[in-house]
């Protein structure tokens, strides 16, 4: 779909979708009804960040796109760490369904704001064409302003998708990338207040400040990369590193296994999702590695791996900390990043475009 359809129309089609699958939430009593919202969010959800990807590789050149993915991504945590407090209070004071019921009318809300003022590049009316030359020149792949390219599906592309060591590489290491992420957005609370003690409304405001280090660490990563690019660093240490860095920084989850001192445990916990923040620019792969005509396809595939990390690792957590011991949880999460290290240094090799032979 991203690759067929302009951002303008899928992003807020997308968005509705899920935020009007999120509204009924609020709603519903079954839990098979539960289910099906559920499953409608992650179906609606999932072309987002190919799609990001895509806006991002025809508005930026690509020594500028790292900064770029920094700063979409940034907002994910960002708006995690101030609104941790908030979605605790809202509970509080609202109940669990009008937490999904204002969530939904804010996201359709978003969506129609989005509709209005997004343009791609050749079609903005505020665009120069000195500026069009510019992020083509600098490898953005911008359509023709008269008659854009449609390219027709191709089973070789899907075949493409699927057959390179690169790709792999990638798609194992946005996994385990997610893996940590997801252990933040559903365990992570829990582990606060079941496990370490804390009180609803304080394991909030705690929860807020690993958010606000994955966001610190993302930015830092994009400008920290692109500027290395600009000073003429090759992309395996300019692109490579913070991510590299950042999913053995991950590793330090392990070390809240080993105190009882909330301050500490709250430490290595924001230092690994700092390192998770830092990783988090691995999308400017897919822009730099993929075949040209794929990349909608590919960060399609990218996504969906990472995204299986929310089905899988949520269940396996949960089977972990059974007997309410949370330290097996940390150890797996912990390994999961080493893996992420490994196969973004061992398996993604060198950082270039693959160009399918015909």
């Amino acid at each position: 779909a991203v690759d067929l359809v302009r951002a303008r129309i899928l992003y807020p089609f997308i968005l509705v979708a899920w935020s009007l699958a999120t509204l009924l939430q609020g709603f519903i009593s079954s839990f098979a009804a539960l289910i099906g919202c559920r499953m409608a969010i992650g179906v609606f959800e999932a072309p987002s960040y190919p799609c990001n990807n895509k806006i991002v590789t025809s508005w930026f050149p690509e020594n500028e796109r790292a900064s770029a993915i920094a700063i979409y991504t940034s907002g994910q945590f960002i708006g995690l760490a101030f609104l941790m407090p908030v979605l605790a209070l809202i509970q509080s004071y609202f109940g669990w369904r009008g937490l999904f019921i204002i969530s939904g009318i804010i996201g359709i809300l978003w969506a129609t704001i989005w509709y209005i003022f997004y343009r791609d590049p050749q079609n903005h009316k505020k665009i120069s064409e000195a500026e069009l030359k510019l992020i083509k020149d600098g490898g953005g792949l911008v359509a023709n302003k008269e008659k854009p390219e449609v390219k027709k599906f191709d089973k070789q592309d899907l075949i493409n998708a699927f057959k390179y060591r690169k790709l792999w590489g990638l798609y194992i290491g946005q996994f385990c990338l997610g893996a940590t992420t997801v252990f933040f957005l559903t365990w992570f609370p829990t582990y606060l207040v079941e496990f370490r003690g804390l009180d609803f409304i304080k394991s909030g405001f705690y929860a807020s400040i690993p958010y606000l280090a994955a966001f610190l660490g993302v930015l830092l990563a994009g400008f920290t990369s692109d500027f290395l690019i600009k000073k003429g660093y090759t992309p395996e240490i300019a692109r490579k590193a913070p991510i590299i860095i950042g999913m053995l920084l991950s590793i330090a989850i392990i070390g809240a296994n080993y105190t009882e001192n909330t301050t500490l445990i709250i430490f290595f916990l924001s230092l690994a999702f700092f390192g998770n923040g830092l990783a988090s620019i691995a999308w400017i792969f897919i822009s730099l590695i993929a075949p040209k005509n794929n990349i909608g396809l590919i960060g399609g595939a990218f996504n969906f791996i990472g995204g299986l990390a929310n089905v899988i690792v949520p269940i396996v957590i949960g089977y972990l900390v059974q007997d309410g011991d949370f330290s097996p949880a940390l150890f797996f999460i912990g390994g999961i990043a080493f893996l992420g290290f490994f196969s973004y240094t061992f398996i993604v090799g060198k950082v270039e475009r693959i160009v399918p032979k015909v």
